[in-house]
Order: structure tokens, then C-alpha cells, then sequence
């Protein structure tokens, strides 16, 4: 995946989370809904940009950013600050 489609799906997940506060405020889904969703997303949102930096860090240092996998959700979202 190379860093032009990781923006786009990052735009788009953002997209979705406005999508859903939208729909919240209308009424359409309930808190709940958009609270499971919003986790959904934010966890992905988390790993796609970890790729990215770490992606963009290997570009920095020689190395092909395509060797680069993507982290787990549960490792990224379990981080040391």
C-alpha cells in the first residue's frame, strides 16, 4: 500500500466519523451505535497512521517503505506513551 491510498483511506475513516456524528445528531442511530462504530474506526484510524509514520521513518533511514507491514490493532493501540 503505498502512501497516496493510505491518505485516501485515512480521509475517508475521518469522513465516516463525521458521517456518524451527523447521523447521531439527526436521530438516526443512538448513542451506542455511534460509540461502537467510533471505536471501530479510531482503532483503524490508529493503525493507519502508524503505518504511515513508520513507513515514512523507514523512507528516511534507506529503507523501501513497501517492506513495512502493517502492526496489529491490539499491538498499536496498546502503546507506551
Amino acid at each position: 500500500m503505498d502512501e497516496k491510498t493510505l491518505i485516501h483511506q485515512i480521509s475517508a475513516l475521518v469522513d465516516d466519523e463525521h458521517k456518524l456524528r451527523t447521523q447521531l445528531q439527526a436521530g438516526k442511530i443512538t448513542e451506542d451505535e455511534e460509540h461502537e462504530r467510533l471505536r471501530t474506526i479510531e482503532e483503524q484510524l490508529d493503525q493507519l497512521w502508524d503505518l504511515l509514520r513508520r513507513r515514512r521513518a523507514a523512507k528516511l533511514q534507506g529503507v523501501a517503505p513497501d517492506q513495512v507491514e502493517a502492526h496489529g490493532v491490539d499491538e498499536v493501540e496498546h502503546y507506551l506513551q
